[in-house]
């Protein structure tokens, strides 16, 4: 008490007004410090939480960009497979993409086909044939446009969903100057193209479309005089702009993000086209919404902003992101550093304490994901090592299965079947030496020898169950037998078509093949109750498949899956042991279809299986 009793009376006295002055200024730098340290941390934190969300964003677009060619690429090789692809199948395959969910802001796939002036009036000419033969909501009068004879032309002709688009089908997209350009390099080329022009929408107000060229089938295509002369067409896509952005904005926490996207686009002249010149894509400030407005008034002071390029089929394009601080600025962001400059010394130093906490927190929660991540990493690891050793084991107890059928088909040949065959021998001879003196004799003789063939034929049937003979005649001959053996056995028609009389593949593979011919048609006697069944064998390039359809009841909704049920789960890992694919297709009440494919081996690597077959079931064909 007395000593604070003078501390009190030295204010008066002026003495100790230095140490009061040191006091103050110590507290103040401290609380200046803090302060400055405080929101430093707080604007690098904000800043790095900004830098994510950009990364994140330019991510996903250039990943929806690449989806957008890789859809393109798909539907370039439905053209490629075959020029004469039906609207129908068009119409499918579009409706099969599911675009409104798996492609956000893809509004249509079209495919337009190269023509040259002279061929132009019998294309019009098929057109009008065709669309008065479908209804697929085509129009029925086709006509070109713009209107006028040109060299050559680019006519839209396949456009999916039709219905928002029929104005634009029969269009000529050589028409365009900045088009025809894009068309003629990707062309030339082989590669994606765009011509970077806004294009009208039907449902936003600009858009853009990507195209790839497509040639002809089994035509060269290494110099550019060759692509041009293989070149049919090309297919494309228009998608929505504000679409394919504001859905990834959508998804955004609620940050008032501020997204700008410039792309060059060319200049259309009469004479030519002229210089890119920048143009404004998208601006979500357009929206006129009240954060946004706040926004624009900003100092730059006051804003985070980056700006990243991304690449649009050969076309430069540039996002600029920006967003207000304070928007990234919790409510404890905003006040942590005047209340640690307030606070003073303790204040501040328990302030500061509490942020590492939380950093640290921060930092051990990352760790932990890390660590989380680096043991799941692992776990599929080992998962995919032990799969990968049962996959080696069943088909190490596979091959072992095989060569046990055969061991035991020859073993009942060579034992079994020589004693039946010598019992035979002297069976007859007994029949015919009782035939005039022992009639009693000779009926029990014939009854014996007629025993003695129905066994036979039992054997024979054995070793045809373990290892059929067939086989040895070749892949085609074995289809051909088993589904002449299932229709004589059941009564069900069985149509059998194959592309090949000889198929290049070896004993495994044939033997593969059969056995998941054998159970396909088991499930079929046991479960699909169909009237018809047909079998298909095809070489393709590189390629052997076969598929088998019913037009039973279909598979039930587990599918393959089915718990207890190892059937198909058999054929599909027989399958991958041979490096080939798998796939079953169903509808209820529409029959099943099951295909499977192997690779083929090239006429220099092996012999087909029918010219592969060893002494020893030589030796047995022969004698059985």
């Amino acid at each position: 008490m007395l000593q604070s009793f003078r501390w009190i009376k030295s204010l008066y006295t002026g003495k100790s007004s230095l140490s009061l002055g040191a006091g103050i200024a110590l507290s103040a730098g401290v609380g200046l410090m803090c302060y400055s340290v405080t929101a430093k941390s707080i604007h690098e934190d904000a800043h790095e939480r900004f830098t994510s969300i950009v990364r994140g964003i330019h991510y996903t677009l250039s990943g929806r960009l690449k989806s957008y060619t890789d859809l393109m690429r798909g539907t370039a090789s439905l053209f490629q497979t075959t020029e004469m692809v039906s609207r129908d199948q068009f119409h499918r395959y579009v409706n099969g993409l599911s675009l409104d969910t798996e492609f956000p802001g893809i509004e249509t796939v079209n495919f337009a086909r190269h023509i040259s002036d002279t061929e132009r009036p019998a294309f019009e000419e098929r057109m009008r044939k065709e669309l008065a033969a479908v209804d697929l909501g085509y129009p029925t009068a086709f006509n070109i446009s713009p209107p006028g004879r040109r060299s050559s032309y680019t006519i839209l002709d396949y456009i999916e969903p039709i219905q928002p688009w029929t104005a634009r089908f029969g269009v000529d997209l050589e028409g365009r100057p900045s088009v025809a350009h894009a068309l003629a390099e990707s062309r030339d080329s082989g590669l994606p193209s765009a011509s970077g022009t806004l294009v009208p929408l039907q449902k936003t107000s600009s858009g853009l479309g990507m195209r790839m060229p497509v040639y002809r089938i089994n035509m060269p295509v290494e110099t550019v005089e060759q692509r041009r002369a293989a070149y049919i067409g090309s297919v494309g896509i228009g998608f929505s702009v504000h679409r394919m952005v504001g859905d990834i904005l959508d998804d955004l926490p609620a940050y008032h993000l501020r997204l700008v996207l410039t792309g060059l686009t060319p200049v259309e002249r009469k004479n030519g086209l002229g210089p890119d010149r920048r143009t404004l894509l998208f601006d979500n400030a357009a929206t006129g919404k009240p954060a946004m407005k706040r926004l624009l008034n900003l100092h730059d002071d006051e804003i985070f902003q980056q700006t990243l390029p991304i690449g649009f089929s050969h076309r430069s394009w540039e996002i600029t992101f920006s967003v207000a601080k304070s928007d990234l600025y919790s409510d404890v962001d905003l006040y942590a550093p005047a209340m640690a400059m307030l606070g003073g010394s303790l204040s501040t130093a328990l302030l500061y304490a509490l942020f590492q906490t939380l950093s640290s927190s921060r930092r051990r929660a990352i760790g932990l994901a890390k660590e989380m991540t680096r043991e799941l990493r692992e776990s599929e690891a080992r998962l995919q090592k032990s799969n990968e050793n049962l996959r080696r084991l069943a088909e190490h107890a596979e091959n072992i299965k095989e060569i046990e059928r055969k061991r035991i088909a020859r073993e009942i040949h060579d034992d079994l079947g020589q004693n039946l065959l010598a019992l035979r021998i002297e069976a007859d001879l007994l029949a015919s030496r009782t035939a005039k003196h022992h009639p009693r004799l000779h009926e029990r003789a014939r009854w014996t020898l007629q025993h003695i063939d129905a066994t036979i034929k039992s054997v024979r049937q054995i070793i045809n169950d373990l290892r059929p003979n067939v086989l040895d005649l070749g892949l085609n001959a074995a289809v051909e037998w088993q589904i002449e053996e299932f229709r004589r056995r059941t009564g069900i028609q069985c149509e059998f078509i194959e592309s090949a009389q000889e198929i290049p593949v070896d004993d495994r593979g044939a033997t593969a093949l059969f056995r998941i011919l054998q159970e396909s048609l088991t499930n079929v006697l046991r479960h699909a109750c169909a009237s018809r069944v047909q079998v298909e064998l095809h070489v393709e390039p590189g390629w052997i498949t076969m598929s088998i359809s019913d037009d039973g009841v279909g598979l039930p909704a587990t599918g393959c899956h089915k718990p207890g049920s190892f059937g198909l789960v058999g054929v599909e890992e027989r399958i991958k042991i041979l490096g080939g694919t798998f796939a079953a297709s169903s509808s209820p009440g529409k029959g099943t279809t099951v295909r499977v494919s192997i690779p083929s081996l090239s006429p220099w690597s092996s012999t087909p299986a029918g010219h592969r077959a060893d002494h020893e079931e030589q030796h047995i064909s022969i004698l059985l």
